[in-house]
């Protein structure tokens, strides 16, 4: 997000308060003079005060654990925290003088590669990245490398590809094709259909395609696409007009769940057409913010000259990232995780979630008042909406009213095509047992007659009802 200083001069030169008691010794030493908000303190402040300050600002930040918004990961062991704090001053970059950490980098790869079934994991190629944004920039750029290099008799350099998804994807995938001149391709939504069909998106599909992403659960309700009917509808279309194009399948958050619980389910390196995978080491790989993956089948789903051979302090260095700089403490917490848990831990974790999934999603439909679009069978996410008789209140009440208790439920409106539709949605992710469910339910039991007895829909913004955007 971009920031600006304050417009307002008198809130730019207000200074912070500081209270007696932060001073070590002496109550008054150093409190004479409390620091600006928007410049530079002129002189050094103590740790401990420096330290009180700034935790009691972050006192008025949502509980991290409540929040039902987000994916991402909001609880490790303690004993991972140990082991972050351990490497948070360790460049990822220098694998030179960190070669044990690079190493455990190398073994994640590989640990995924196998997990996601590669023809041959010691010919895939993969690397770790700051999230799925960098990691689905890093499988684009890869799509258009080959799409200009399979193309560079026909077109000249400036010609503008285009890359087909449908509407539900994340905001990464609409920022690459404006970052890097791709046109997107969007797949509406269309009834009950909230994602991509392969019938839809193979009618995009032309010359100029790059490839087609396939969602491995959408944001929206935590479907999974159908990569499987994506790639045959691709097979067919080879076989009719020659056009190979190749799937990248973006598993931010699936990628982590349908290995352990989807055991049946095809949709990885398994299938020919799938080029490249993402999923995000800080969501469903239950390590905190700060880590993705990105993977490619083979070498040759990578272009070689992709990858920048440095020569950083005295070793040559292979990377491919749209980073350099950046701790390795994340790559050492998946490690980790992948350690500690295994393919069992894992399964039993994903399994757990998706419980307290269904079983919320069970005793809210049994509410009445409720109508569910997505019951956690896929991601552990649920969706609903209102049913068609409550005409008292809407989702933004139902979210404002569970925001006031300290539960942040997110309420939005779906995209073009469905803009009729908004609804509440809850992410389950280890760590909200089923205790926290229970807490939960009752809370918003206890809210149900005080939304049905108003008169009409109070909520007048609803951008002050949730702080949720895509």
């Amino acid at each position: 997000m971009l920031h600006h200083p304050p417009e307002d001069a008198r809130e730019r030169d207000k200074p912070l308060a500081v209270n007696p008691f932060f001073g070590e010794a002496d109550p008054l030493d150093g409190m004479r003079e409390a620091p600006p908000r928007h410049r530079l303190p002129r002189e050094p402040m103590a740790p401990h005060p420096a330290y009180q300050l700034v935790h009691d600002e972050l006192m008025l930040d949502g509980n991290a654990r409540l929040n039902l918004a987000t994916f991402v990961t909001t609880w490790m062991e303690p004993q991972a925290g140990v082991l972050m704090s351990e490497c948070l001053d360790k460049n990822m970059i220098d694998k030179d003088e960190y070669p044990r950490t690079a190493e455990l980098e190398r073994r994640c790869v590989a640990m995924l590669a196998d997990l996601w079934h590669a023809p041959d994991a010691r010919d895939a190629m993969g690397c770790s990245t700051t999230g799925s944004s960098e990691a689905c920039m890093l499988a684009g750029m890869a799509l258009k490398r080959r799409w200009t290099r399979k193309n560079k008799d026909r077109y000249p350099g400036s010609a503008r590809p285009n890359l087909v998804m449908g509407i539900n994807v994340q905001v990464c995938w609409e920022k690459f094709c404006d970052f890097w001149e791709v046109e997107a391709r969007q797949v509406p939504m269309e009834g009950e259909r909230y994602h991509l069909s392969p019938e839809a998106a193979v009618e995009l599909c032309d010359e100029n395609t790059i490839g087609v992403v396939g969602i491995l659960g959408s944001t929206f309700d935590g479907s999974y696409e159908p990569i499987a009917d994506l790639c045959a509808a691709l097979d067919a279309l080879q076989e009719r007009t020659g056009l190979d194009i190749p799937v990248h399948v973006d598993g931010a958050s699936g990628g982590m769940i349908a290995p352990f619980l989807d055991l049946d389910l095809v949709w990885d390196f398994r299938l020919p057409r799938v080029a490249s995978i993402n999923t995000s080491g800080h969501k469903y790989g239950l390590v905190y913010p700060g880590v993705g993956w990105a993977l490619w089948r083979d070498k040759a789903a990578l272009p070689e000259e992709l990858v920048f051979r440095v020569n950083y302090l005295g070793g040559e260095l292979p990377t491919f990232a749209l980073n350099f700089s950046r701790p390795g403490a994340q790559v050492v917490a998946q490690y980790y995780t992948f350690l500690r848990l295994g393919f069992e831990g894992y399964r039993a974790v994903q399994q757990s979630s998706r419980d307290v999934a269904r079983g919320l999603a069970e005793r809210i439909e049994a509410m009445g008042d409720f109508r569910m679009l997505t019951r956690g069978g896929e991601l552990p996410v649920l969706a609903f909406t209102t049913t068609p008789d409550v005409t008292a209140y809407d989702v933004f009440d139902v979210s404002r009213r569970l925001r006031e208790r300290g539960w942040l439920v997110p309420a939005y409106t779906f995209p073009k095509n469905r803009e009729d539709l908004s609804v509440l949605r809850i992410v389950c992710r280890n760590g909200f047992s089923s205790d926290l469910a229970d807490l939960l339910l009752g809370d918003l039991e206890d809210l149900l007659p005080q939304l049905r007895a108003q008169p009409h829909p109070v909520t007048h913004s609803r951008e002050r009802a949730t702080a949720f955007h895509h």
